[in-house]
């Protein structure tokens, strides 16, 4: 596999680079609440300007329609890019037009100019490539570290590569060397894998079911597998559309020996409390919210005997303090076994929420700032964010 990396340029002084970053971040009345991408894009932006480069950086944020929302502005990003780095970052209202070429001719080398949401202008999410293309006229170079979104046919992730050329920044590259040791994994390979839709992971599951050793299931996507058994799983989230998906790891009523399901499980009952079920005895008005004690106990002996780990999902909602020892007892585990003993890789956003909460992030090898992207890529599914940048 060839990267076109930034590091690859030999002259980039004086050059102006549109960077496409993720700062898709959290806001809460206006403040960042966890400003993880962004610290993640300081390397490729440092790089950047230690080389002399003019800079244009540019994200998105939220989903506005196609129009200005104050909501959904950069404005606090910039804010916080600005402390982060501690340097001037000249903050533009715009996208295109006068107030921009008015900044761009005062833009020095080594200064950052950023842009408002790329998704005030309806071109972005319709990949339009007039937009694209007048996006281009800002700059000399076109560099993307921006692998979270890497997996949408968007204008400033996509089209616009057609009209500048094109380099994986830092954290993008590093993204790509991390998941490609996912596919050719050492053995034994233990993918854990939660959260909501069963839609969203059925690539990954199929691909890498043949090189998994044990895929282990918690959260909805377990619920998906007990619904198929006929078992009661009374008002917990499962996917409407799996039962077709899952019938294929069934030879009859006889569940794959590759798909671990938990054991026991944690429900939120009628009056609220938390109680410990087996699957067999959840009753129609309860919510299957966690993983229980046996469960982990289990999950931790295929964990400690992994060489490769990749996680993706919770195994309950963990945001609420009763239904969170499943998922952080998995996120210790992996830490754990990761760093030396097995290669671990995590990502998606409640994932890494997860895993943070520990604070045994340093000892994964490679927490992802990508959820869908990281999904697609290792699913083997269309990249056009990659195309021109990262080739077989």
């Amino acid at each position: 596999m060839k990267i076109a990396s930034l590091k690859s340029l030999k002259n980039i002084k004086n050059k102006t680079v549109f960077l496409r970053v993720d700062f898709n971040v959290a806001l809460k009345a206006g403040k960042i609440e966890d400003d993880f991408r962004i610290v993640a894009g300081l390397e490729t932006i440092n790089y950047l300007l230690e080389k002399g480069a003019r800079l244009i950086i540019a994200s998105h944020l939220g989903e506005p329609k196609g129009g200005f929302e104050a909501a959904c502005s950069l404005k606090p990003v910039a804010t916080r890019l600005k402390n982060l780095l501690k340097k001037p970052v000249k903050f533009i209202p715009g996208l295109l037009g006068p107030k921009v070429i008015q900044a761009l001719k005062t833009l020095l080398p080594g200064e950052i100019l950023m842009l408002d949401n790329l998704r005030f202008n309806p071109g972005e999410l319709a990949n339009d490539h007039i937009f694209a293309k007048e996006l281009a006229t800002l700059a000399d170079i076109y560099v993307s570290d921006a692998f979270s979104v890497s997996h949408r046919d968007q204008a400033s992730v996509s089209a616009i590569k057609k009209y500048l050329p094109s380099y994986a920044g830092l954290l993008l590259e590093k993204e790509i060397i991390a998941l490609n040791k996912i596919l050719k994994p050492s053995k034994p390979l233990v993918v854990i894998m939660g959260g909501a839709k069963i839609s969203t992971k059925a690539p990954l599951i199929s691909k890498l079911y043949a090189s998994a050793n044990y895929i282990l299931l918690g959260g909805a996507l377990a619920n998906n597998f007990f619904k198929f058994q006929k078992l009661e799983i009374g008002k917990s989230m499962f996917d409407e559309d799996s039962q077709a998906y899952v019938t294929k790891f069934y030879k009859g009523s006889k569940l794959s020996p590759k798909i671990i399901l938990p054991l026991d499980v944690v429900v939120k009952t009628k009056k609220g409390l938390a109680q410990v079920r087996s699957p067999y005895y959840v009753k129609k008005d309860e919510y299957i919210f966690d993983i229980g004690p046996k469960t982990i106990s289990l999950y931790a002996s295929y964990i400690k005997s992994a060489q490769t780990l990749i996680w993706n999902g919770p195994m309950g909602k963990f945001e609420e303090a009763s239904f969170k020892q499943g998922t952080l007892s998995v996120a210790r585990l992996v830490a754990s076994r990761a760093g030396g003993k097995a290669y671990g890789l995590i990502g998606g956003g409640e994932t890494v929420a997860a895993l943070k909460l520990t604070k045994m992030a340093e000892y994964v090898d490679w927490v992802s700032t990508a959820g869908g992207a990281m999904l697609s890529y290792l699913g083997g599914s269309k990249m056009p964010g990659l195309s021109k940048i990262v080739t077989k």
